[in-house]
């Protein structure tokens, strides 16, 4: 299922993060920024649990998150959102899964995985700033899935209905969040208009 956020703010940093001359230091803060936006929303259906704690005045009967998180970011552009949600869930662990395109054919690589030993009972929250062709995220699911994660969302900044489409028919259990839907895939497989290669400019490589 597709949930496109449309926020005021998103849209105006999003702006931002997609002109050509925005540097790279620019670029990691705006996506940081935008993965923390994000995450208010992503957040929003997190199960409670009833507490009972004593405020400096009084006991209080109030809740608390009834669940564990794990962020998996996809290397390397995922990692340029995993801080902007661990500022507001300190608590959350992280995990890591190593994946490249192969320019030739499109199809993903592996390369690298590290979970923490609690995905089974955690919301797992696969961060890649990109949903293009959806191979590398929908190949990123299949891993988390056959490691024991049982409720995952997939959070990109930027997407296009072909990756959609593709996580819908092979993932119709994960929820798909975008700050962003755009146009297409170019020839090469890049999204149009996009914001360029989100690793490149994230790290100042090229």
């Amino acid at each position: 299922m597709l949930i496109l956020l449309e926020h005021p703010l998103l849209t105006h940093k999003l702006t931002q993060l997609r002109r050509k001359e925005t540097t790279t230091k620019d670029f990691r803060e705006i996506m940081e920024e935008i993965a923390g936006l994000m995450a208010y929303e992503v957040t929003k259906d997190l199960p409670l649990k009833s507490v009972t704690i004593t405020t400096p005045m009084a006991e209080c009967q109030t809740r608390d998150l009834a669940t564990d998180i794990v962020l998996v970011p996809v290397l390397r552009a995922g990692l340029g959102m995993v801080d902007g949600i661990t500022k507001l869930i300190p608590t959350a662990r992280v995990g890591h899964i190593g994946m490249y395109r192969d320019h030739r054919t499109l199809e993903p690589l592996t390369y690298y995985t590290k979970f923490p030993d609690n995905l089974a009972d955690a919301i797992v929250m696969v961060l890649d700033p990109m949903l293009a062709t959806g191979g590398s995220s929908g190949s990123a699911i299949q891993v988390l899935k056959d490691n024991g994660a049982k409720t995952i969302k997939l959070v990109c900044v930027v997407g296009v209905p072909e990756g959609v489409k593709k996580i819908g028919h092979d993932h119709p259990d994960v929820q798909i969040y975008l700050a962003a839907l755009d146009e297409k895939l170019n020839d090469n497989g890049y999204i149009l208009p996009g914001l360029g290669d989100a690793g490149d400019r994230l790290f100042g490589t090229s």
